[in-house]
């Protein structure tokens, strides 16, 4: 059943048993806790622990040879999950869909050279590797050249056209002028194809306001902005000559690979208020790329939802997302990728410093960079940098319904009660504070909003 995706016919409401689920409020695990699902409105409806007259009655009933006496009723099923881990369906607070393993094609040849067919046929793909691999939700943050095609994929899920996560989707992201685009050396007119657009540009207070508005227009269920970029990529290209290194300027000053191409600011202050005011006036959550601790610093004062990447150590930055509560989305898988270990290291530290200085922590690979369905990658790096497991599980579920929104994404996820959807992943293996990380590649069952998309167990 693994293999095939489409949602099973089940009766109207579903019973889960479990033996061990994980609390994402409480960080822990609980036993013998029973979930009811109305499977017409996707939801959790009640929640309650068994007691052992419950225990017995319920292997009773599953045990009968005779199917129909499986069911409680015509309309009830019921499903034993017990002996597995139970857990909200997760959520991958930072992905790309329509980019696929950087190790296969570099981005920029992705952008530039593939269609837009091939690219979508990828993305459905990758939306279902995701739902077998237990992710429920996907927050995109950027089709990187499609321009609004990810609102649409998402509107296809969502129709039932074919399987995925629930997805919150940002579109294009807002650059300035030049900050974040293609290029190519020979640009005149008429000298070849033209590159596609991959970011939406806007100026000062009012252009910014302006393109807040064209991306929600457009669909866009998440404001993102680049709060910084490496805007002169194209100023001092790499001589082709070897043993010419030593004439390229400006300096080397990149603190990790010595790059002559840093990270610059994109936008003012007053811009990037004015992007979270227009954003929040709206009721959508704004995501900033922000990789230098002044970027971190500027869009943590404006008051964004989450800071993706600030992977360069600093306690200024550190200090300023505890202090306005911002959700940090560290992003180390694509820095495993990125970088050797050794500097991989100093990243890890930094999100650690994080975690104890009281960030709130959302896991999110820049999945799309690494291949979707490998997610978890992004969950055992946490572990690697040092969070507790109950944390960096917490941060795979209730943090990433925060940094998709909260209360603001019109359906509540992340943790399993009453009232939530009913996001259901099992896997073969204890996820206690030794984490066995190999369990989390073992997915077993996933149920997303009442339908179940892979039952290894028992049907």
């Amino acid at each position: 059943m693994g293999r095939d995706i489409a949602p099973q016919e089940l009766a109207s409401e579903i019973t889960i048993h479990t033996s061990s689920l994980f609390d994402a409020k409480k960080k822990c695990f609980v036993s013998d806790i029973s979930l009811v699902v109305d499977t017409k409105t996707g939801l959790i409806t009640r929640t309650y622990k068994r007691d052992e007259a419950q225990q017995e009655a319920d292997d009773e009933l599953l045990s009968s040879p005779d199917n129909s006496a499986n069911n409680k009723t015509k309309t009830t099923t019921i499903i034993d999950l017990r002996g597995l881990t139970v857990l909200p369906g997760l959520v991958d607070a930072h992905t790309h869909i329509f980019l696929h393993p950087y190790t296969e094609a570099p981005s920029l040849s992705q952008m530039r050279d593939e269609s837009a067919v091939e690219r979508t046929v990828r993305a459905v793909n990758h939306a279902r590797a995701a739902l077998q691999a237990g992710y429920t939700t996907y927050r995109d943050l950027g089709t990187e050249g499609l321009r609004d095609a990810d609102a649409n994929l998402r509107d296809a899920i969502n129709r039932g056209l074919t399987p995925g996560p629930r997805m919150y989707v940002a579109t294009e992201c807002i650059a300035s002028s030049a900050g974040y685009e293609l290029r190519r050396e020979n640009a005149l007119p008429g000298s070849g194809l033209e590159v596609p657009r991959i970011s939406d540009p806007a100026d000062g207070v009012d252009g910014v306001r302006a393109a807040v508005r064209r991306r929600l227009g457009a669909g866009a269920d998440i404001v993102k902005f680049y709060a910084d970029y490496r805007k002169r990529a194209r100023r001092f290209p790499a001589s082709p000559w070897p043993g010419a290194e030593p004439i390229q300027f400006p300096p080397a000053s990149h603190p990790f690979n010595n790059s002559r191409n840093p990270n610059v600011l994109l936008f003012t202050q007053a811009e990037m208020d004015a992007m979270v005011s227009e954003a929040r006036a709206s009721g959508a959550p704004v995501s900033a790329h922000a990789q230098s601790p002044a970027a971190v610093v500027m869009a943590a004062r404006a008051g964004v939802t989450t800071i993706e990447h600030g992977y360069i150590p600093s306690g200024d930055a550190v200090a300023a997302m505890r202090d306005a509560g911002t959700i940090f989305v560290p992003t180390l898988a694509v820095y495993e990728v990125s970088y050797d270990d050794a500097v991989l290291r100093g990243i890890l530290a930094h999100a650690r410093a994080a975690f104890d200085a009281g960030v709130r922590i959302a896991a999110g690979g820049d999945t799309g960079a690494i291949a979707h369905g490998d997610n978890a990658r992004e969950l055992e790096l946490l572990a690697r940098a040092g969070l507790p497991v109950p944390d960096v599980l917490q941060a795979a579920t209730l943090r990433g319904w925060e940094a998709c929104g909260g209360d603001w994404c019109g359906r509540r996820f992340g943790v399993l009660e009453e009232g939530c959807a009913a996001d259901v992943v099992a896997v073969d293996g204890a996820l206690g504070r030794d984490l066995d990380l190999g369990a989390l590649r073992k997915v077993k069952f996933v149920m997303k909003d009442g339908a179940v998309y892979r039952d290894e167990v028992q049907l």
